[in-house]
């Protein structure tokens, strides 16, 4: 889980120089279409074809349409209207969101330190979005608010996984709603992909988008969920707070995005309030 959270945290970076050179909806279309067919050749090759419920398909389906339709929308098109390092303080409310939505669909019981840790989250979020540097105009506030977006279609997307029943394997999890889901993704970049010159795209940008496409999304997709499968979603996505560190600290180092004051305390109260939120509630109930 480790290497899957540098590896997402430096994704930001690496996505943001790829659209200055590809359009971004022709970026994820053909990003999110190889990745699909990847994962679908993969399950294929590890566990063949297998039969399963029509009811947990449907659900996988809806799952997958959250999870990668909107997502990837909200995210490519977020990326492209903010900076990455903003981009990714802001995914740092995700674990939070995504404890209230299991305590809400009575996966797990709300705690009074989840309360607490969700409220200095939005405070957090609110700060990050609102400390603008000076080279920021008002055309991020919509990037900003597409990247919440993403990830609050990420927390519905974790948290979904867990009621999809028994016996389905996270690779097939990954892998039907990385197919169900890539429809919608190709087809909303396709008009790009054909007025594109591909020509004018640099060899670099045709590694970055294979690699993101390979192991941001294939290969970490599958350790992720895995990881909510056996140890469940509250465990998993505490790993995912080091994601906006590895994030601001790789946009610092590579594109020169230095944040400022105020968006440096927006993101350590969402972390601050993450952390919160995994403490064990000690206040003494009665039978």
């Amino acid at each position: 889980m480790i290497a899957v959270v540098v590896v997402w945290g430096t994704n930001y970076t690496l996505v943001k120089d790829a659209l200055e050179g590809m359009p971004a909806r022709a970026f994820m279309s053909l990003r999110f279409g190889l990745a699909a067919l990847a994962m679908g050749l993969v399950l294929l090759a590890v566990e063949g074809h297998k039969p399963m419920p029509w009811k947990a398909f449907l659900r996988l389906t809806a799952l997958g349409f959250v999870g990668n339709t909107l997502y990837q929308l909200c995210f490519i098109e977020g990326l492209a209207r903010t900076t990455a390092a903003n981009s990714g303080m802001l995914t740092a409310v995700s674990p939070v969101v995504t404890a209230a939505l299991g305590a809400a669909l009575g996966i797990e019981r709300l705690r009074r330190p989840v309360v607490a840790g969700l409220s200095l989250a939005v405070v957090g979020t609110l700060l990050v979005v609102g400390a603008r540097g000076p080279n920021l105009g008002a055309s991020t506030w919509t990037g900003d608010a597409l990247i919440v977006g993403s990830s609050l279609c990420w927390s519905i997307y974790t948290v979904g996984t867990r009621a999809v029943g028994e016996g389905i394997s996270a690779l097939r999890v990954t892998a039907i709603t990385m197919l169900t889901g890539a429809p919608g993704v190709v087809l909303a970049g396709a008009s790009q992909v054909i007025e594109m010159d591909a020509s004018r795209v640099g060899a670099s940008g045709w590694v970055a988008l294979v690699y993101s496409a390979l192991v941001p999304l294939v290969l970490a997709y599958f350790v992720w969920f895995r990881s909510v499968q056996q140890v469940g979603t509250n465990r998993t996505t505490l790993y995912g707070t080091g994601i906006p560190v590895v994030a601001a600290l790789t946009a610092w180092a590579v594109r020169g995005e230095r944040p400022t004051l105020f968006q440096v305390l927006g993101a350590a109260l969402i972390l601050t309030g993450v952390l919160i939120s995994r403490r064990k509630d000690t206040a003494i109930t009665k039978a």
